[in-house]
């Protein structure tokens, strides 16, 4: 059963938007009234909309990260993730975690603070924006500010790449 609620609201109509103005545009002043309004706390019935989100991963079993290569930068070590065709496609929950699993065989020492939060934010958000960008760099040097900050960098906290 829906549980009703009913408020007596005192309402200004129109004198709140235009208090200078005739109410409604009428020479009248703005005029008071009691409003009787029922809330019902169910909300209304809503369509639910066939998933079309896969219930089977499409790339599983293939390989998410072709190889991985350690460079020396200006600002220190900085590791190259190349992903394979299938790891710039999928967009299957938990890809990001088997990527990251693969990333880490290839190059076990990247497990560090902050790694994989750039990793993710490279799978989350660089692969949409630039889509073809060859790899993924990875600093070690770069802080570990959490998710939402190293995003909010752009996956390079600390500063741009160089």
């Amino acid at each position: 059963m829906p549980v009703v609620l009913h408020a007596r609201t005192t309402v200004l109509l129109c004198a709140a938007i235009l208090p200078t103005a005739a109410a409604c545009g009428s020479s009248e002043p703005a005029a008071v009234s009691a409003v009787t309004t029922t809330i019902s706390a169910t909300p209304p019935p809503t369509s639910a909309a066939p998933s079309t989100a896969p219930t089977v991963d499409p790339f599983a079993g293939l390989p998410l990260i072709d190889h991985t290569d350690w460079t020396e930068a200006v600002d220190g070590p900085r590791l190259l993730v190349y992903p394979t065709p299938a790891g710039r496609q999928t967009s299957f929950p938990g890809t990001d975690e088997r990527a990251w699993q693969e990333v880490l065989e290839h190059a076990p020492d990247a497990d560090t603070p902050g790694m994989r939060d750039q990793f993710v934010c490279h799978w989350t958000w660089a692969r949409l924006v630039q889509p073809d960008k060859p790899s993924w760099n990875l600093e070690p040097w770069r802080p570990a500010v959490g998710y939402q900050a190293t995003v909010d960098a752009r996956c390079n906290p600390g500063g741009p790449e160089r």
